[in-house]
């Protein structure tokens, strides 16, 4: 039979076992601070997210004033989001605004103008939408007169048929002042309309030159450490494909014989041309040469 445990010397370790230190207790002002720091941790990248997200609905009151904050851009760009949704749905509460769509038209910032464009597509009854629209195909912007011409289709009109072959080609990238070439961007890369493709070093200050439009960078044409002059071509940025969807689908209704070669470059079996881009300039071209047989 095994002995049972002695307490008295279960006892006399337990005595000479050293004693724990108690563990520091954070204070409460420290837990506050530490629990806040967390919360805004979350809360600011939602927060953000959440003032730019041209999703959120906006009130009647709200897009009224965001149609007019000239200060916040976005503002504007998420009114006009809204109206455009709005008048999709045949909302007839929103007339009130168009006045405020075709102003914009002329608005300094090319993203409010580029949006703009898109939205008075939506409704062809809008007052002043056409002329504004026509007036627009001269925008100094490549994707505000591709847009502009987008719309134009809606209205039954071709004028802005050679700014939609535009938004088949790519786009050279110049620059915009001598200086020489610090970084640029990596070919193959996506890149956003806006987004950098090179910086220059022109006297003692960083110049940052940007795409046209949304794409992939095809080719660069001034290496780091380059010396370039104002004009000179630094790169050559590829349409995206959504870019390249839409004008696709505005000259299945309006190409002409003289579009085809545009559209060829498409219709081909290569891995960098999605299906439905395939697809869709397979079907513009014989919609087009069906326009030129009758």
């Amino acid at each position: 039979m095994s002995a049972s445990p002695n307490p008295e010397i279960q006892s006399a370790s337990t005595d000479e076992a050293p004693a724990s230190k108690p563990r520091p207790r954070m204070s409460t002002r420290n837990r506050l601070l530490f629990f806040a720091t967390g919360w805004l941790i979350v809360l600011m990248p939602f927060l953000f997210w959440w003032n730019t997200w041209f999703g959120r609905q906006l009130s009647d009151k709200q897009i009224a004033e965001y149609l007019q904050d000239e200060k916040h851009p976005r503002h504007i760009q998420h009114a006009l989001v809204q109206l455009g949704e709005r008048m999709s749905r045949g909302d007839v509460n929103i007339k009130q605004w168009y006045p405020d769509a075709v102003r914009l038209a002329n608005h300094p910032v090319e993203e409010v103008r580029n949006t703009d464009a898109w939205v008075m597509g939506q409704d062809t009854s809008g007052a002043g939408f056409h002329e504004a629209l026509l007036k627009m195909l001269g925008d100094p912007s490549l994707t505000v007169r591709g847009n502009a011409a987008l719309s134009l289709v809606r209205f039954g009109d071709a004028s802005g048929r050679p700014q939609i072959i535009e938004l088949l080609r790519p786009a050279d990238v110049s620059a915009t002042q001598p200086g020489t070439v610090i970084d640029t961007s990596t070919v193959g890369t996506a890149i956003h309309q806006g987004g950098m493709i090179a910086k220059l070093k022109a006297e003692n200050q960083t110049v940052e030159v940007r795409s046209p439009i949304s794409g992939r960078l095809r080719e660069l044409s001034a290496p780091t450490g380059q010396a370039v002059k104002a004009g000179d071509k630094i790169a050559v940025v590829d349409p995206s494909t959504e870019q390249v969807w839409e004008a696709l689908r505005a000259l299945y209704l309006i190409g002409q014989q003289e579009d085809v070669a545009a559209i060829r470059p498409y219709d081909r079996d290569l891995p960098d041309i999605p299906d439905r881009v395939r697809q869709q300039a397979q079907a513009t071209e014989e919609a087009i040469r069906q326009r030129a047989a009758k």
